[in-house]
């Protein structure tokens, strides 16, 4: 495993100068350009090797070019891609039965991004509020938590408090209430006759993975369930077996009324979303209500079927729990030593840097200089989330590279 120089090739700088030139500047990219990958490595135009440890933000859990994915997908891929909604597939389906088993649930409605999931969440909960709990038209509300981060559209924006996802963008949808996060009895306090649902990340994930106090989901359950409110567990990220568990919910025993999925659901092949509810909520969507062209299509739903026959093996699910405790022991060991605090929940981290020592950027950009691909968040936080695939060697050699940009 070779330490690799700053200095960028010529190739590229002219790739990353190319599409600087012709691709709209959304993202902050770091200095490197991937052509191919495999498991937990990918590999750069110049032939550079680098550890991936941010998986797409949660998009590769099963790693780059998973066999039986990609298996999945040639299958499909030479047999039929696109029907539109408009007629039947015989793939959705199977996908569809799969996915409600896994979550203990009826129904499921598919999507192809996150915040597409987010919004067909959003919808049903109003659908659900006015027609099966009686709220005035035109009167719900959704009480969600500061520091979320549910996607990008000006919906979402508009219930975020990240000023840099909200400049420029209004005037925004009104309909939210926002109370702290970890704060169960912040969102007792919100709860009125008009309140549809509580939509919250089980971690905040963009936030820096932010693990809530111990109790807080069941106690946001039994809150939903006394006063008639949806409990909608946005799991994008934390789903799909991230943090040693099927879902982020799973950890404290708990069963949300609606699950919003994707990322890892298509398998870091195409994208695929869901929002997975039982019949008395989803069953509120009439035909014609909402759709998507793409979701549903039959090679989305042919990948997402071998996502979830993967995952009910548990073997994910376990080597997450298992390699977590082991990223978490070599990550504590840095506090104090340029690391103010860790967070870890199965096998993904925010690892907090000292001001001191540099910004969550700087370090990023060290790490890549020695082969290893981590991103930052709100400044002074860098996340790790390798693929579910990644060795125990691979973390040990991970973190010791963290460590010597520290003490660099």
């Amino acid at each position: 495993m070779s330490i690799h120089s700053p200095k960028l090739d010529t190739s590229t700088i002219r790739i990353i100068s190319s599409e600087e030139d012709h691709v709209a500047r959304n993202y902050h990219a770091l200095p490197v350009v991937i052509s191919h990958g495999e498991g937990v490595w990918v590999t750069d135009v110049e032939g550079k090797r680098y550890l991936d440890l941010l998986s797409a933000y949660s998009a590769l859990n099963f790693g780059h070019g998973h066999p039986d994915l990609l298996a999945a997908a040639r299958d499909q891929l030479s047999r039929l891609t696109l029907t539109s909604r408009a007629f039947h597939n015989d793939q959705l389906a199977p996908f569809a039965a799969a996915l409600a088993e896994l979550c203990q649930k009826d129904l499921v409605l598919p999507m192809n991004t996150g915040a597409e999931a987010v919004e067909t969440g959003i919808k049903v909960a109003r659908a659900w509020a006015y027609r099966v709990k009686g709220v005035p038209e035109g009167a719900a509300e959704i009480i969600v938590a500061n520091g979320n981060f549910h996607g990008r559209t000006t919906t979402i924006v508009g219930f975020s408090d990240d000023e840099q996802a909200r400049d420029g963008f209004g005037p925004f949808t009104p309909g939210f209430v926002s109370v702290p996060y970890g704060d169960a009895e912040a969102i007792a306090n919100a709860i009125t006759d008009n309140t549809a649902a509580v939509l919250i990340e089980p971690i905040q994930g963009e936030g820096g993975v932010i693990i809530p106090p111990e109790g807080y989901l069941a106690r946001v359950r039994e809150l939903c369930d006394t006063h008639n409110v949806l409990f909608i567990a946005d799991e994008i990220q934390s789903g799909l077996g991230r943090t040693g568990a099927t879902f982020a919910c799973d950890r404290d025993g708990v069963i949300p009324d609606v699950y919003l999925l994707g990322k890892a659901l298509g398998g870091g092949i195409l994208p695929l979303s869901a929002v997975v509810a039982n019949e008395d909520v989803l069953g509120v969507i009439r035909p014609g209500e909402h759709g998507s062209t793409f979701g549903g299509n039959p090679l989305a739903a042919a990948v997402g079927r071998q996502v979830v026959e993967m995952l009910a093996t548990g073997e994910f699910q376990k080597r997450a729990a298992a390699l977590g405790e082991h990223l978490e022991a070599g990550l504590t060991a840095l506090i104090g030593h340029g690391v103010t605090a860790v967070r870890v929940a199965g096998l993904w981290a925010g690892v907090d840097i000292d001001p001191s020592i540099g910004t969550g950027r700087e370090v990023a950009e060290l790490l890549l200089a020695r082969g290893v691909l981590v991103k930052d968040t709100h400044g002074q936080t860098v996340r790790i989330a390798p693929p579910l695939v990644i060795r125990a060697t691979e973390v040990d050699w991970a973190i010791e590279q963290l460590r010597v940009v520290l003490e660099s």
